[in-house]
C-alpha cells in the first residue's frame, strides 16, 4: 500500500472532526444541562457516536478511516500496511486532534488554546482505558478479519458510545484524541500530566487485544483495505 495525500487528508479531518465531536458537544452539554453530570456524559456521547459514525462512513473509503493511532500500530504490527504509511497516519491523526481541539474550541468562544486542568488518574481510570482500547481494537479487526467490515462504522459507534458508560475513564480509547484534549480546560479536557498513563494503557489494551485476536482468528492475514472499512489501495486504485 502506498501513501498518498488522499489518505493523509482523509486521516486529517476525520480525526479533527472526531475531536470537535469530543470536545465540541462537551462543552455544549455542560453549558445545556449544567450540574447535571449525567446528562451531561449522554449528550457527549451520543454526540460524539453519532459523529463518528458519519465520518466513518464519509472518510473510510479513502484511507479506511483509523483516526486513532492504536489501529494503525496494530494494522502494521500484523503487516497490513507499511511503517511508512503508519508514519504518515500517525502525524495526520496527532495533528488533525490537537487541530480539531483548537476548532472546537473558538466555536464556543473560547481561547485557541487552554491547557486543561481536569486531572484523570488512578488505577480504576488506567484499568478502564486498557479495556476500552481493548474492546475498540477486537471489534474492528474482528469485522475486518470475518469479512464484515461493512458493519464497522455502526458498530465503532456504537461501542465508543457505550463504553462511555461502562467504563471509569469515558472511553477515550484513542492517543491521538487523548493528546488533544489536553489542549481543551471543559468538559472533555485531561490535563497533560494524565496523559502518559492513559496513552501507555491505551497501547497495553491493544497488545493484549492482539493477542486476542491471534487466537480467535489464527488464520486471517493482515487486510489493510479492510480495516476500518474497506478501500482501495494505491495500486488497486
Amino acid at each position: 500500500m502506498l501513501l498518498t495525500r488522499r489518505e493523509l487528508l482523509a486521516e486529517f479531518l476525520g480525526t479533527a472532526l472526531l475531536v470537535v465531536a469530543v470536545v465540541g458537544s462537551g462543552i455544549a452539554a455542560a453549558r445545556l444541562s449544567r450540574g447535571d453530570l449525567g446528562l451531561e456524559l449522554f449528550e457527549n456521547a451520543a454526540a460524539t457516536a453519532a459523529a463518528l459514525v458519519a465520518i466513518i462512513l464519509a472518510l473510510g473509503p479513502v484511507s479506511g478511516a483509523h483516526l486513532n493511532p492504536v489501529i494503525t500500530g496494530i494494522e502494521r504490527a500484523l503487516g497490513g500496511i507499511t511503517t511508512r504509511v503508519a508514519a504518515g497516519y500517525w502525524a495526520a491523526q496527532v495533528a488533525g486532534g490537537v487541530v480539531g481541539a483548537i476548532v472546537a474550541n473558538l466555536m464556543f468562544s473560547l481561547r485557541a488554546v487552554e491547557w486543561s486542568r481536569h486531572v484523570r488518574t488512578g488505577s480504576g481510570l488506567w484499568l478502564a482505558e486498557a479495556v476500552a482500547t481493548f474492546g475498540l481494537v477486537l471489534v474492528v479487526f474482528g469485522l475486518a478479519r470475518s469479512g464484515r467490515s461493512a458493519m464497522a462504522p455502526v458498530a465503532v459507534g456504537a461501542y465508543i458510545g457505550g463504553a462511555y458508560f461502562f467504563t471509569a475513564s469515558t472511553s477515550f480509547a484513542n492517543p491521538a484524541v487523548t493528546i488533544a484534549r489536553m489542549f481543551s480546560n471543559t468538559f472533555a479536557g485531561i490535563a497533560p500530566g494524565s496523559v502518559p498513563a492513559f496513552l501507555g494503557f491505551q497501547v497495553l489494551g491493544g497488545a493484549v487485544a492482539v493477542a486476542a485476536l491471534r487466537i480467535l482468528y489464527p488464520a486471517a492475514g493482515a487486510a489493510a483495505a479492510e480495516v476500518v472499512v474497506p478501500h482501495p489501495t494505491e495500486e488497486a486504485a
